[in-house]
């Protein structure tokens, strides 16, 4: 069973509600967790805060976290998950943001870093770091969106 398949019949079989918002994944994650027969169930939407200034406007980012830690940061990707799942009503939110590459890397961000987090009604928050080895876009997206899953799916399991 693909990782997918396993979080979309835990979400299911607990009930639960999931809504994402991606900077570094650009709606890989949505496009994965929708993949999946009957995801109405589960999925209600997300938001691609690719611009910084929608994750101000439009997710409720404090200008405070962006400007102190920017964009690609563990406190940015927390506060992501959380404004998500307040915006769309769910019990899991779940943000992905890093530098996908191949441009755009520096000594303090590099290419491959991100930050992937899980916010949840019942209180359970969890932020991790990611440094993907490779300078290649695709990759470093498609390893992020199924980091996104295996962090989702730690939750899910134990519960």
């Amino acid at each position: 069973m693909e990782l997918e398949e396993e979080v979309a019949s835990l979400l299911k079989a607990r009930r639960l509600t999931i809504a994402v918002a991606e900077a570094g994944t650009e709606g890989l994650l949505a496009y994965l967790l929708t993949s999946i027969p009957g995801s109405s169930a589960y999925f209600t939407g997300g938001v691609l805060p690719y611009a910084r200034s929608l994750k101000r406007n439009m997710l409720g980012v404090s200008e405070a976290t962006l400007a102190a830690h920017g964009s690609v940061h563990e406190t940015t990707a927390t506060e992501m998950a959380l404004r998500v799942r307040d915006l769309c009503g769910t019990d899991i939110g779940v943000s992905t943001t890093g530098v996908a590459g191949p441009g755009g890397g520096t000594p303090q961000r590099p290419v491959g870093l991100f930050y992937i987090a899980v916010s949840c009604r019942d209180g359970y928050q969890r932020c991790r770091e990611y440094r993907f080895p490779s300078e290649e876009r695709t990759a470093n997206r498609e390893a992020a969106a199924r980091a996104a899953l295996a962090l989702l799916k730690d939750y899910l399991v134990s519960l």
